[in-house]
């Protein structure tokens, strides 16, 4: 994610207003009389039920690609869209996916994320967008403005999109819907897409465009995550990504040279996340069994021996207690001291963390772990004495939630159960202790690395502050609050003690670990977890 400055935009301008395109003017003024077409298919050959609803999602050629003909009077959809899958995730649903969307839109919008960076298509898109509104072209507004994105893949699939759309600094960025498919739907879930993978035929896809159709836009909290640390004088300090995730490296990297973030002498990364940046224990089990699931798929063939198999990692690594083999198991106060900003104020403030506490989350969405709120519900006494506020995705703060071990993350499978609530914060800022450890393990919205630390006597800083907002797209069931929705109702007659449940957040108990991975027993009453 980028600081501030000029977005993608306005370098584009710059060049249209310097030299003016005559080739482009040439080219718009030659069109194409012919019907947007599918994959060499016309809209008017397909079934008139299917053009109907599909027309309003299509996109013409020449939008996308600027070398195609001009069409005559295409016709505007009301939720032209973008789609962007994650073939690889899911198993075999992730190509699936993406060939039921090629039949049914137009190829050139449907991108796999496998063979094509979506800031490639974005910057690509926008680009052209920009030049046939230079020339004239009517439908290139309407496009820009009513264009939705669709991503379909697990949490890091979608926080690189967000990324990329943060990074354009568009006047009026899509929102976006995100597919739940593979592990982590955490995003999915807070904006009431759900969480199981979606069906791959036809009728499915049809109905999800009419769903993305209808859905309204929401404003969220974009938050960005910066490291720095003197240059080591031996070995290197790069995020060291499970093996599995490609993407990990896109969510948190080393800045260039140029970047304004550089600072002689010093290695500094930066990243962003929208649902939850957490360090300790919890990301340290969902790195170790990622990288165990590239290493060994023969035992990762179903839910069952995933659970199996997580739960065995998470004793070895020292999640259910501590462990003398694993040090950089012990708890956060070790590690590092942390510091909170409030909003409004401009001063630091020292956030006493317990000794027992060995995971730490900084939560934005009130999902996390396939679906679970570590925060909960304060009642109304502790928001007072606290100065709690209710959580909102896009007030400015996040909620800081402890965790003991793993034993302590039971709780949230009680409809009463939260984690130690530790502050809500506009900034947050970790300055680790000198030799404190080697390394540490920190998630990005689900996409754990190892995090080496310099061996030398300085000290280490991770500093997360707030950075803007991105638009996303919500159903009817969106777990997710806004401070501007009226029609939502007052936090201040719910409680601790309250006892609602849905079905789904019933199911959603049952799970705590990395995303799907660690399930109860069906045997095991959740009512007396509490």
């Amino acid at each position: 994610m980028g600081g501030s400055g000029p977005g993608f935009l306005d370098s584009i301008r710059k060049h249209l207003s310097a030299h003016r395109c005559e080739a482009g003017r040439d080219r718009a003024a030659t069109v194409k009389a012919d019907s947007p077409t599918r994959s060499g298919v016309k809209m008017e050959d397909c079934p008139s039920e299917t053009e109907h609803i599909l027309k309003e999602f299509y996109i013409p050629n020449y939008i996308l690609d600027a070398t195609a003909d001009v069409e005559s009077n295409p016709h505007t959809p009301e939720c032209p869209v973008l789609v962007f899958i994650n073939s690889k995730s899911g198993g075999q649903l992730g190509g699936d996916l993406l060939t039921t969307y090629r039949e049914l839109l137009n190829n050139t919008q449907v991108f796999d994320l496998g063979e094509e960076a979506p800031d490639k298509v974005l910057h690509r898109v926008y680009g052209n967008l920009e030049k046939l509104k230079y020339n004239g072209d009517p439908l290139a507004l309407e496009i820009e403005n009513s264009l939705r994105l669709i991503v379909a893949g697990g949490d890091g699939t979608a926080g690189w999109l967000l990324g990329v759309v943060c990074d354009l600094k568009l006047p009026h960025p899509p929102a976006i819907a995100t597919v739940p498919l593979g592990t982590g739907n955490n995003l999915p879930f807070s904006f009431g897409w759900g969480k199981n993978n979606p069906g791959t035929d036809r009728q499915s896809v049809k109905k999800f465009l009419k769903q993305v159709k209808e859905a309204r836009e929401m404003k969220i909290d974009s938050w960005h995550i910066m490291m720095r640390m003197r240059t080591p004088t031996e070995g290197s300090c790069d995020p060291v990504a499970p093996l599995e995730l490609p993407h990990s490296l896109h969510a948190f990297h080393r800045v260039s040279s140029s970047d304004s973030l550089n600072v002689e002498g010093h290695h500094t990364y930066r990243g962003g996340f929208w649902n939850y940046f957490s360090m300790g224990m919890d990301a340290q089990v969902s790195y170790a069994f990622h990288s165990e699931r590239k290493l060994h798929p023969e035992k990762f063939k179903n839910q069952l021996m995933n659970q199996a198999t997580y739960a065995k990692l998470g004793c070895t690594q020292g999640w259910f207690c501590a462990s003398l083999i694993h040090p950089s198991s012990r708890n956060i106060a070790q590690l590092a001291q942390v510091k909170i900003m409030k909003r409004g104020s401009s001063h630091w403030e020292e956030l006493q963390i317990p000794q027992s506490i060995r995971s730490i989350i900084c939560l934005n969405l009130p999902s996390f772990s396939g679906g679970l709120n570590p925060w909960g519900t304060p009642n109304i006494r502790k928001k007072r004495d606290r100065g709690l506020t209710a959580p909102f995705v896009d007030d400015g703060l996040l909620e800081v939630v402890g965790f003991r071990d793993a034993w302590h993350g039971l709780v949230l499978l009680s409809s009463k159960g939260h984690g130690t609530r530790l502050a809500q914060a506009h900034r947050i800022r970790f300055e680790f202790h000198k030799g404190a450890a080697e390394d540490t393990f920190m998630r990005i919205d689900g996409e754990p690395w190892k995090q080496p630390l310099p061996k030398d006597d300085d000290t280490v800083v991770v500093e997360i502050s707030h950075l803007g907002q991105v638009n996303m797209l919500a159903t009817a069931n969106c777990k997710s609050r806004s401070m501007h929705d009226p029609s939502l109702p007052s936090t201040d007659s719910h409680d601790d003690d309250e006892e609602s449940d849905s079905e789904e957040d019933s199911e959603a108990r049952r799970k705590f670990g990395a995303a799907d991975t660690f399930r109860l027993p069906e045997d095991v009453d959740i009512a007396h977890l509490s």
